[in-house]
């Protein structure tokens, strides 16, 4: 589909029920900040833009009954049809909503925004917000500060390639001061625990750039990842990981625009 990144639709279309698997929730802290600095009440018309599989909209639809999820990749609409199958679903990019102007009052981007983080895409949120609409970016953000979650990182790190990431900081280049005003971050610990199939194999065999390699390349990372759980002192005989986060949480409100 145009407008959708070919690691993204290759990956992500490979791999989505690996990642409704294997991808993290999120802290019980966001809820607050949603309904506290997002504005987000039972009265809220919201837009869940790159929903994938419907983790944070599962989320967003315990606060705002009238929620709309927008989804280019049809396996991981798929995945969340199937989770969430009263949500209102539509196929559709960050440049191009097909929703009418001024519909919600709040857009959100989980695990997202880095994907579609350009000028035309924050026009077109820009237009489907009200006029004190607000955007919310979250991110889960691995804490590599633990040994053995940096160790992941240099195992998937070769194959990034040009895949857009978090952690380049590429996104807020987007922000220009013309249509949203600064993100401002909010912080919450997490702990994503589970079977190490969960939280290490299922998790990063998802990410985009993995989930799309030949399968000679798949394979050896695979074989990294194994033998890292099974001799690293923090993991080997564990049945049970606890995967640490950081959840970041951005709010920008929509700026007036020039004339």
């Amino acid at each position: 589909m145009t407008g959708v990144h070919t690691s993204a639709q290759q990956g992500f279309s490979s791999q989505a029920v690996t990642y409704a698997q294997g991808r993290p929730n999120y802290p019980r802290q966001l809820t607050g900040w949603l309904s506290d600095t997002l504005q987000i009440n039972a009265h809220s018309t919201v837009i869940d833009l790159g929903a994938g599989t419907g983790k944070f909209t599962r989320l967003l639809n315990t606060l705002a009954p009238t929620l709309i999820a927008v989804e280019p990749v049809d396996a991981m609409a798929a995945q969340l049809h199937k989770l969430l199958p009263d949500v209102r679903l539509v196929n559709g990019t960050a440049e191009s909503i097909p929703l009418p102007s001024a519909t919600a009052d709040a857009v959100v981007c989980a695990q997202a925004f880095h994907w579609f983080s350009t000028e035309a895409a924050l026009a077109e949120i820009h237009r489907v917000l009200k006029p004190d609409g607000r955007l919310g970016l979250v991110w889960n953000v691995r804490d590599e500060s633990v040994d053995w979650v940096a160790a992941i990182t240099a195992i998937i790190t070769p194959y990034e390639g040009d895949t857009p990431r978090f952690h380049t900081g590429r996104w807020r280049e987007a922000f220009t001061g013309e249509y949203f005003s600064d993100p401002q971050v909010t912080c919450f610990p997490y702990n994503h625990v589970g079977s190490p199939q969960e939280v290490i194999m299922d998790r990063f065999l998802s990410v985009s750039f993995i989930a799309a390699l030949p399968a000679a390349e798949k394979a050896l990372v695979t074989e990294q990842l194994r033998t890292l759980i099974a001799t690293h002192p923090a993991l080997k005989g564990r049945d049970t990981v606890a995967f640490p986060y950081q959840t970041q949480a951005y709010v920008s409100h929509k700026l007036t625009k020039k004339a």
